[in-house]
């Protein structure tokens, strides 16, 4: 029952002014007028993942590579939601399997068929293998799709039901399977399984009113903080580390009293940034004000009732 431009309006103020914010902070803090237009430019629009070169997709603030893809998946939102919405219900889980299998397919085209590239730092990959694997938009639409998918399923009621502690042991387990296989394919296929189904089960007890831990205020304030928190954590993790530290090391004790403290910085600038900036400007811009009625026109002048008539 929504609107296409309603829908990108609030989705765009969602993710541009916190992003904004943080993409001004990293120049200030770190780049200065050192940074080239063909980096700082693409960073600011939101496109930096679709260029291959590292010094662009990971340049300035480096989480905001991921809301390249988020801005795909909601431009192309409003032509998605039919199509999905027309799939029969005993076709979901076909569908959701062969978004599973569009998953696999890129890891191996992106094993086997890449382009000779400079190794990626800290991987075994090249540089071209992380980025089309990982980093590049199009090929995270399949995980999109397969979240419709998996709603459509979750709202039919025709998803298992699935405890939520289960589900997330099955996590941790995906993620240590993660660091024993090679690194194209922990990035994200040990985990579409384990996850899937963690997010399901929350959704389901969500819709079932069962109560879990993420209902308590706590989980609730932290939540309404994460999308803040994701964007200042490396910001906070490298002005600590180059700035406040000089790169210097310390004794266990301090370091965990460190990453305490970082801890504490990015979440109370994650804070900020929803009270300041996100909260303020969705109550403005979200929705369209509504238009007041006009005065009623004045009516003509009528001999005034009695009391008897």
């Amino acid at each position: 029952g929504d609107t296409v431009t309603g829908f990108w309006r609030r989705r765009l103020l969602k993710i541009f002014p916190n992003h904004i914010v943080t993409w001004a902070a990293t120049i200030v803090l770190f780049a200065g007028t050192a940074v080239p237009v063909q980096v700082w430019l693409p960073n600011l629009f939101l496109i930096q993942s679709w260029f291959p070169d590292p010094a662009v997709h990971m340049g300035l603030n480096t989480p905001a590579w991921s809301l390249c893809s988020e801005l795909l998946f909601y431009l192309l939102f409003p032509l998605l939601i039919g199509p999905v919405l027309r799939i029969g219900e005993r076709a979901l889980w076909g569908w959701a399997a062969a978004m599973a299998g569009c998953m696999a397919a890129v890891q191996l085209a992106t094993d086997f068929l890449a382009p000779a590239s400079p190794p990626a730092p800290g991987t075994d990959v090249t540089v071209w293998q992380f980025w089309f694997g990982y980093n590049f938009p199009p090929m995270r639409m399949f995980e999109f799709v397969l979240g419709m998918l998996l709603a459509r399923l979750v709202l039919a009621g025709a998803f298992p039901r699935v405890r939520v502690l289960p589900a997330a042991l099955l996590c941790v387990a995906g993620y240590a399977a993660a660091l024993e296989v090679p690194f194209l394919y922990g990035l994200t296929l040990t985990n579409i399984v384990p996850i899937s189904l963690l997010i399901c089960a929350v959704a389901r007890a969500d819709a079932d009113g069962t109560p879990t831990v993420l209902r308590s205020r706590t989980m609730q304030w932290l939540g309404e903080a994460s999308f803040g928190f994701y964007l200042v954590q490396q910001i906070v993790l490298s002005f600590t580390r180059t700035t406040l530290m000089d790169h210097r090391t310390y004794s266990v004790p301090v370091g965990i009293a460190v990453i305490a403290a970082e801890f504490a910085a990015s979440l109370v600038l994650g804070r900020l940034l929803l009270v300041c900036v996100e909260r303020p400007l969705m109550q403005r811009w979200a929705r369209p004000r509504r238009k007041q009625p006009a005065a009623p026109a004045e009516a003509p002048s009528q001999r005034p009732l009695t009391h008897a008539s």
